[in-house]
């Protein structure tokens, strides 16, 4: 019997794996995609593509996140370019959004309790990532102990909500790795946080630099990149 799944879908390297990988496990897939605010509309493109290549149903939330500010990606302040990737590793950037993936979960779960689904999806990774707090291990599992305690449907016994993280402890290299090995085409993909009104990649934001690392340690091409990415020492 084929399960569905709730997948996060930004549109992405990491969320693509997590949503071929969701398909290969045989997963019925739903994905969930955020207008929250965000600098650009092309992820979104991004993700209708994904979600069609990959038959899922798809639907996309209109949040708005500016109204709260606190973060470049949903604001006026500008996003760091040229780092070190050491630099990256260390502290916590201005594109990290308040509660963000907080947000995303919750809405997911909503949809799961309708869905009858008890799996969610999520990309989320502590290796080749730039500090996030609400991508570390100990937070997935601590929102999965909450999620089964606040639907009716985990109350009456009928959902046991699994939160599944499968490239939490891979590099970068190691995640386009796995999602070349089954078939996805990351020319459909947009990781920039900053990219052209066409939908270029800028090549020089954290996001685009940890990206052309991850390229770069398998020796391959990306084939999204229209601007080379430095990658830094």
């Amino acid at each position: 019997m084929t399960r569905k799944a709730v997948v996060l879908l930004s549109g992405g390297v990491d969320s693509t794996t997590t949503l071929a990988i969701a398909k290969s496990e045989g997963f019925e897939p739903y994905a969930l995609t955020f207008r929250y605010g965000q600098r650009h509309e092309a992820e979104i493109e991004c993700a209708k593509r994904l979600a069609a290549h990959f038959q899922a149903r798809h639907t996309i939330i209109d949040i708005d996140l500016r109204v709260f500010g606190g973060s470049a990606l949903t604001g006026d302040r500008d996003v760091p370019k040229g780092r070190s990737l050491d630099e990256i590793s260390r502290g916590i950037p201005i594109t990290y959004v308040p509660a963000r993936n907080t947000i995303f979960l919750s809405f997911a779960l909503a949809w799961a309790e309708v869905l009858e689904a008890n799996d969610i999806v999520l990309g989320v990774n502590v290796l080749d990532y730039s500090g996030y707090p609400d991508c570390r291990p100990e937070y997935i599992a601590a929102y999965e102990r909450m999620a089964n305690l606040a639907t009716k449907a985990g109350v009456e016994g009928r959902q046991r909500l699994t939160i599944h993280t499968p490239l939490i402890r891979l590099t970068k290299a190691q995640i386009i790795q796995r999602g070349l090995a089954l078939g996805v085409d990351y020319g459909l993909t947009l990781s920039c946080y900053d990219p052209s009104p066409r939908g270029d990649a800028c090549g020089e934001c954290d996001a685009c630099l940890l990206r052309a690392k991850g390229f770069a340690e398998l020796g391959k091409a990306d084939p999204a990149q229209r601007k080379e990415a430095r990658v830094g020492p």
